[in-house]
């Protein structure tokens, strides 16, 4: 008897439960009907199931590929299976499952129907072939797909039938299989003569052996899987756009990448257009945007170099008209799809004639808009259209475009709002550094402020420069946790203490003392525990003296200042580091220091000196090295030192104070040691009036003679020991009494009798400021006054 090739075919509910069993299956694996009919089809596989298998199965699609199942003795047989679901009659489900084996014809007629289903009704393309490749039975979807007559087929080579190098490949992979033995499964994409596009096909190619194992011809299936393909594709666009759309905080950048992930693989050209408020820091309105809008396109991309398709360039703003895909969409709050096949579709662009000519030029026919919307706002359009893909947008392209467009919209959303908050702490942060430094003798200065780059951004970094009496004067640099508004807000309520603090003259270490009790309170005030309102700050403060040169300064784990001395040699000057503020615990430890005339400081955050790639000691060699070519100037050598140190955009935000010492001549500063007896009073006021007109000031002898008068008078009488008069010409007269006791003295108001009292009165209404501040040594009250230009 003859061998034939034979369908092994079984019938599965949706469970699973074997419903039928053909003489084919039972030669394939050696059970009998009766020994499967009702038993799941799960008990008959020799491994578990693949991922893939369970994919198709799961979305009730054809599916083909190889599965391993048990044979009756035990053995694993390795088979080419198919699977296609359809309806009963009672309408359920049921699974057609078929693999091909060879042997002897069939005794039974009842298997004849499943072998029709197998060829004849089978949604796979089968073709058999002997060991010369000739084809020896070929079913109707094979046929339509080559648009091939059966008679056209059978009992001909592949390669006689069908010409071409494709069917070449296909003819070496069934020579491989029968030389083999071993099965062949390939996917591909491409048009076959009866179709009129380009689809996904998978291809398996597997061995018919017989009784005794030898090949004895091969089988070919093959199944249109272009909507698992799809699928699969738009999955893997939706996984790689989740790493590509979102990268920054930038919202012009994140709309580039939204339209370059989706070009060319979803659309042919694509565009995002936004409202301006989102430009502008505005709120955008809630809900749907109506009627006509105003759009500025944001990104665009093509398949064609040069986005030869945009009519409206980048950063320009165009108005669409209510008829417009995109006014409907923005208008409906859904995606709105439209194309050639929609009478209103030109007519809807005919507004612009530009835009219009482009939808003809480039064959536009189907266009897919959809609304940006992110917690309930509205932020503009995405425009997705087909010209070179004859394919029109599908209803399931419209689900992958509005899921793409909903996770962009969060990042253009989050990008928005971290625009509006850099803008205000931004905007806060510079509010708060002095815009201008003050008028003073003791040094010349330059600050820069640049803030950091995404995704750190504005943060708590400032310099000070704060006149004090006596011609001196202190500069403060400091670095506030964190970044943002919360940040910039923390640093201004931290000047401002500092500027407070230095009002009462306090000693660098004494002021960071009590700014470290003000961290600390501020951090409780905070809640303590939660992340986003944690305190915490890092602070040098310097007071430089221009009569004794002397610098004196302390540090609360801030970055130690660099000088530079007037020969151009660099050193970094180490002070006690001490703890940051808020930590407390631990005194802060002063440095005092003599500077020769012309010397700068330069005091820094940790910004410009480290970052996560470069450790501090590199960055302050990188700054002590920059510092040995300074500039021409203090700003010049600002922007040096922030070229040759901060390379490129820093991470973190970054504050730099530059300043070159100045001394007061020895001719405009005059001291007298005075005797604790009230008679002095009048040689005071006498020595004080021959300085004033030594320096061509009598205008103002009046005045400083009372002062001198009122100042000594109250060191004699509530003071002690030793008392010293200094007058300092500087660009105001500075009158100073020092004394040897601690105890302040207050403005107090004098009743009509009281014999005295009004001293301090007077001298607070006569000079332009006065105050008191303590020494090593007791307390020096100062007054100054106002001088006339010469």
């Amino acid at each position: 008897m003859g061998l034939e090739v034979i369908a092994a075919t079984a019938v599965l509910d949706e469970l699973g439960v074997i419903l039928a069993w053909s003489t084919g299956a039972q030669r394939l694996l050696g059970y009998t009907s009766a020994e499967v009919l009702g038993r799941p089809a799960a008990a008959l596989l020799a491994a578990d199931v693949p991922a893939s298998v369970l994919q198709g199965l799961k979305g009730r699609s054809d599916w083909n590929g190889e599965a391993s199942l048990r044979h009756k003795n035990g053995a694993a047989v390795e088979v080419e299976l198919l699977a296609h679901p359809s309806r009963g009659d009672d309408g359920r489900l049921r699974w057609l499952l078929a693999t091909f084996v060879e042997g002897p014809p069939p005794a039974e007629e009842s298997d004849l129907p499943f072998m029709d289903w197998a060829f004849a009704q089978s949604p796979f393309a089968l073709a058999i072939h002997d060991t010369d490749l000739v084809c020896l039975r070929v079913n109707d979807r094979m046929c339509q797909m080559f648009e091939k007559a059966e008679g056209e087929l059978r009992g001909r080579r592949l390669t006689e039938a069908l010409p071409g190098p494709q069917f070449d490949a296909l003819a070496r992979y069934m020579r491989q299989v029968l030389d083999t033995g071993e099965p062949v499964h390939r996917q591909t994409y491409r048009r076959v003569p009866g179709e009129p596009r380009e689809r996904a096909w998978s291809v398996s190619i597997a061995p018919l052996k017989d009784q005794d194992g030898r090949t004895r011809a091969v089988w070919v299936g093959v199944l249109d899987i272009t909507g698992q393909y799809r699928s699969r594709q738009r999955l893997t666009l939706l996984n790689e756009a989740s790493t590509a759309i979102g990268s920054t905080l930038n919202v012009t950048q994140t709309a580039q990448e939204l339209v370059d992930v989706v070009v060319p693989r979803l659309a042919d050209f694509a565009i995002v257009d936004l409202l301006e408020a989102v430009f502008t820091g505005d709120e955008p309105l809630p809900g749907p945007v109506p009627a006509t809008v105003a759009l500025r396109r944001t990104a665009h991309q093509s398949v064609n170099e040069g986005v030869p398709e945009a009519v409206v360039k980048i950063g320009d703003i165009d108005r669409y008209p209510d008829s417009s895909p995109s006014a409907r969409c923005l208008a409906s709050g859904e995606a709105v799809l439209t194309g050639s096949h929609d009478q209103a579709f030109l007519p809807s662009v005919s507004h612009n004639p530009d835009r219009a000519e482009t939808v003809r030029k480039h064959g536009f026919h189907s266009v897919l808009s959809v609304p940006i919307r992110a917690r309930g706002v509205t932020l503009g359009a995405a425009v997705f259209l087909r010209g070179r893909r004859p394919e029109p947008f599908e209803p399931d392209d419209v689900l992958l475009a509005e899921e793409l467009t909903a996770r962009a919209a969060v990042c253009l959303d989050n990008a928005r709002r971290y625009t509006r908050e850099h803008a205000t702490a931004l905007a806060l942060q510079r509010s708060l550094l002095p815009r201008r430094f003050p008028v003073q003798s003791a040094v010349e200065v330059a600050g820069r402020y640049l803030p950091a780059g995404y995704p750190a951004g504005v943060g708590g970094d400032w310099y000070d420069v704060i006149p004090l009496s006596g011609a001196r004067v202190a500069l403060v640099v400091g670095d506030v946790v964190g970044h943002g508004l919360h940040a910039s807000a923390t640093m201004g309520r931290l000047r401002t203490a500092v500027r407070t603090l230095a009002d009462i003259d306090l000693a660098p270490d004494e002021l960071l003392t009590h700014l470290d009790d003000l961290v600390g309170r501020l951090a409780n005030e905070a809640g303590s525990g939660e992340a986003e309102h944690e305190i915490g700050a890092t602070c040098l403060y310097l007071v430089y003296d221009p009569v004794s040169r002397q610098c004196s300064m302390a540090r609360a784990g801030h970055c130690p200042p660099a000088l530079i001395g007037p020969d151009g040699t660099v050193d970094l000057l180490d002070p006690p580091a001490g703890l940051p503020l808020g930590l407390g615990g631990l005194p802060f430890e002063r440095m005092d220091i003599e500077l020769p005339e012309g010397s700068i400081l330069v005091l820094y955050t940790d910004g410009l000196v480290e970052s996560r790639d470069r450790d501090i000691d590199a960055g302050l060699e990188r700054l002590r090295r920059a510092l040995t070519r300074p500039g021409p100037s203090l700003e010049a050598t600002c922007d040096h030192v922030f070229d040759s140190v901060s390379l490129g955009r820093p991470v973190d935000d970054v504050a730099l104070l530059v300043a070159r010492t100045r001394a007061l001549k020895s001719d405009r500063v005059v001291t007298w040691d005075l005797p604790a007896d009230p008679a002095i009073v009048a040689d005071a006021r006498k020595r004080a009036a021959e300085q004033l007109t030594v320096w061509d000031l009598d205008e103002v002898a009046f005045t400083t003679e009372l002062v001198v008068s009122e100042l000594v008078t109250n060191a004699i009488r509530h003071a002690e020991g030793p008392i010293r008069l200094r007058l300092i010409r500087d660009r105001t007269l500075i009158c100073e009494v020092s004394d040897g006791s601690e105890t302040s003295p207050h403005l107090r108001r004098a009743r009509v009798f009281d014999e005295g009292g009004r001293g301090l009165l007077l001298v607070a209404q006569l000079t332009q400021s006065w105050g008191t501040r303590h020494t090593p040594h007791g307390k020096t009250i100062w007054a100054e006054q106002t001088l006339t230009p010469s």
